[in-house]
């Protein structure tokens, strides 16, 4: 108990907060990193003995066609594509023209009425 109070008489305050934020930070990081490193795999293997969905693999999946799908309703559907990709924008004018504002004389910006006089 003396050690410490001698101790943090010694350090600075400044010092004691700089360790103090330096063991939080490190010891949040080391807790995040255990929590991705085994907490996470348990929760998604929590989720998946909840769904109790089997693993579907990109072959597995039947490709389903529709017969009603008719070579009309293609081409409108290209149609509206090539439209979209190709509708043509207002032109606008790419030059900028800048002009300076005339600025009139205030007290209010001017140093000489600064409230800091040197003696």
């Amino acid at each position: 108990m003396i050690a410490t109070i001698i101790l943090m008489s010694q350090i600075g305050e400044g010092y004691m907060i700089l360790f103090s934020g330096l063991l939080i930070v490190f010891c949040s990081l080391l807790i995040l990193s255990l929590f991705f490193k085994f907490g996470l795999p348990v929760l998604l293997y929590v989720y998946k003995i909840i769904t109790k969905g089997p693993d579907k693999k990109i072959k597995d999946i039947q490709i389903g066609s529709n017969n009603k799908f008719t070579g009309e309703e293609a081409a409108v559907i290209a149609a509206a594509i090539n439209l979209y990709l190709n509708e043509h924008h207002d032109f606008e004018n790419p030059i900028l023209r800048i002009k300076k504002a005339e600025k009139s004389y205030s007290p209010w910006s001017s140093k000489i009425y600064g409230i800091h006089h040197k003696l």
